[in-house]
């Protein structure tokens, strides 16, 4: 591992030397085996090994249970991202100030995954996911800082996008990995971890990381660091409104996926086998839809000039999607649902990156903020299980309430609670556009 570029500049001035294609490659090439080993066990190791140790009733069981677990692990999220990113911002390491820890949390992250594989209780889920995610979220809190640190802003959409074209890519491979292989629980959490590490150690040795001098360093101790986390949005009300709309959009987006085998199983009635291919080939399309939004609109958005048109735009895509599958739960339908959800996400990942690195307040904490930016992404998906659990139960039992038998309100209540869910997820999209509207130092 190289140590950290000599400083030619202040660590905390706004970049303005375009980073070259190498250095893009290895950020995406990253992000890809961080994408694979979080989102493929959320989307389908991680329910099945719930479903295998709850050994629930009735699939309600199973979705709660999930729901908790993912639940827990947000409560983790929302401390980690904004500590360790204010670390980040105060390490004085010869390695540089993000280095280490994207080291760090690649090897507790990928560590998690592999004593997660061998859990055979739910209390022993909890808390190995739960330290997954605290080694996720101390990875992506010092990888995303990275942007604000060395990328133009003129160039922010881009790259940002090669946070978001990964996403759609290692979600897919690494459900293929498992699903056409056939490969086990361990094997799958395994394999996912291995290739986190040999994606994430190219990008950590060789990032020209600027050293940050002691006497550079931000004043404050503990106190100064916690005083931080709370952002006045009186004061900074553009930082304020784009975390806001995150969240919004952030939690639908969850609502609207993070139940998608639960849906295909229960809602449409498929055996657990077409199921798990149907997730597969919902993703690849969602996958195409995503990657070509992530790359072309957030290069558009650079040469342009503009974020606020792009983000409130794709959160109403979401919407569209969401709503589609709320009134018309047929496969095929999901298949097109799945290609506007996945342009429309595609964009807001990339677009809205780039705009939250132009809003926020303070240089010398940039790892701090977006700390407290990327906690708008990784909690709602974190509690969006639980939530969305809530909800189909909440819609369901209304729409059971005057079935005599129990065919009936099995029948009515899983189609009741995931149209439920999708309306949901589709109000939330919305809110989350609208809220990007007041945005005044972003065009």
């Amino acid at each position: 591992m190289t140590t950290a570029t000599p400083v030619t500049r202040s660590p905390f001035a706004e970049p303005t030397r375009r980073v070259g294609g190498g250095w893009i490659a290895l950020f995406a090439t990253a992000w890809f085996g961080i994408w694979m080993a979080q989102l493929t066990p959320v989307q389908l190791l991680l329910p099945q090994q719930v479903e295998d140790v709850t050994h629930g009733a009735f699939w309600t069981d199973n979705v709660i249970a999930f729901g908790i677990i993912s639940g827990i692990a947000g409560v983790f999220a929302l401390i980690t991202y904004p500590l360790t990113g204010a670390l980040s911002d105060r390490t004085t390491s010869r390695f540089g100030r993000r280095r280490p820890w994207i080291l760090a949390g690649t090897v507790v992250f990928a560590a998690s995954l592999i004593v997660l594989s061998l859990q055979t209780t739910i209390v022993g889920v909890g808390v190995f996911w739960s330290t997954a995610i605290i080694g996720f979220c101390m990875l992506t809190s010092a990888l995303t800082a990275t942007i604000s640190d060395q990328v133009p802003v003129n160039q922010r959409g881009f790259v940002s996008g090669w946070i978001s074209a990964p996403q759609a890519v290692g979600t897919i491979l690494g459900l293929a990995l498992v699903i056409v292989l056939g490969l086990s629980q361990v094997a799958g959490y395994v394999t996912v971890a291995i290739l986190l590490v040999v994606l994430a150690i190219p990008f950590i040795g060789t990032l020209p990381d600027q050293q940050l001098r002691k006497d550079q360093r931000p004043r404050g101790g503990l106190l100064t660091i916690l005083q931080g986390f709370w952002i006045n949005p009186i004061k900074h009300p553009d930082f304020g409104w784009t975390l806001l709309g995150r969240i919004l959009v952030n939690l639908g987006n969850a609502l609207g996926t993070t139940l998608l085998l639960y849906f295909l199983q229960y809602g449409l009635g498929m055996s657990a086998d077409n199921a798990q291919l149907g997730l597969l080939e919902l993703t690849g399309v969602y996958l195409l839809f995503f990657v070509a939004a992530a790359l072309v609109l957030g290069r558009i958005s650079d040469r342009i000039g503009r974020r606020k048109v792009f983000v409130y735009t794709a959160a109403y895509l979401q919407a569209i999607a969401a709503l589609i599958l709320a009134f018309v739960p047929d496969f095929n339908v999901a298949i097109f649902a799945a290609a506007l959800l996945g342009a429309g996400y595609g964009c807001y990942m990339s677009v809205d990156q780039a705009l939250a690195t132009q809003v926020l307040p303070d240089a010398h904490s940039r790892g701090k903020d977006l700390g407290i930016m990327n906690i708008a992404t990784a909690v709602p998906q974190a509690v969006g299980p639980l939530l969305g659990a809530l909800v189909v139960l909440l819609f369901a039992n209304l729409a059971t309430a005057g079935a005599v038998s129990s065919d009936a309100i099995t029948k009515a209540g899983e189609s009741a609670g995931f149209a439920g869910l999708f309306v949901a997820s589709g109000v939330l999209a919305i809110l989350g556009g609208v809220a990007m509207i007041p945005i005044k130092s972003v065009k």
